[in-house]
């Protein structure tokens, strides 16, 4: 009886020591940018011409003007914008993220969120300007800093699709051919990008 008694003690106390751990090494005010594993390197550019490194440093720009900072990951493991989304929300102290594949697709998460769920999706990547990159960073600040959100103008062109469609598989196809299960991401310096 007095075993038992000890060990819930010292979980109890390990449990409190982790949480202080966690609480003293997140940084609460940051929205981590999470990319595909082709990204500004086999495709450096989106499906409309935009070049990676200009599409990066707009969202990064709309974070920071939301007074938040930026870090980027590169995600393995999946090649889905969804995943790729939960992954860089995981990893941020906020819990928001934002997904951002090499075609330019684009979405929002966050951490407590199933993978298939996000606040804000931006599907149609050659319709996406790079104002609407930077909305995107400001608005996963405000996610982040709890504030109320502007919704984005998405344009939608129903031809959109089959213009684009050959383009999107094949840049979709190197992504999936560059991910490794089970490897876990790694964060890259926007310097690095831009």
């Amino acid at each position: 009886m007095n075993e038992d008694i000890l060990v819930k003690k010292i979980t109890k106390l390990v449990i409190e020591k982790l949480k202080e751990i966690e609480i003293t090494t997140i940084e609460k005010g940051e929205v981590v940018i999470g990319v595909s594993p082709t990204f500004n390197e086999e495709v450096t550019t989106t499906l409309s011409g935009l070049k990676h490194k200009d599409v990066i440093r707009e969202i990064a720009l709309g974070v920071e003007e939301e007074g938040l900072k930026v870090r980027i990951i590169k995600v393995f493991k999946s090649a889905d914008v969804a995943f790729i989304g939960k992954e860089a929300a995981e990893y941020s102290g906020s819990g928001i993220g934002i997904g951002l594949q090499s075609k330019g697709t684009t979405l929002i998460h966050q951490r407590d969120l199933y993978p298939l769920s996000n606040l804000e999706l931006f599907p149609q990547a050659p319709l996406i300007d790079l104002k609407t990159y930077r909305n995107i960073g400001k608005n996963a600040a405000k996610y982040a800093k709890m504030t109320n959100p502007i919704p984005i103008k998405v344009i939608s062109d129903c031809m959109v699709r089959p213009k684009y469609q050959v383009k999107a598989a094949l840049f979709h196809i190197k992504d999936t051919e560059k991910v490794i299960r089970g490897v876990k991401s790694i964060e890259i310096s926007l310097e690095e990008l831009i």
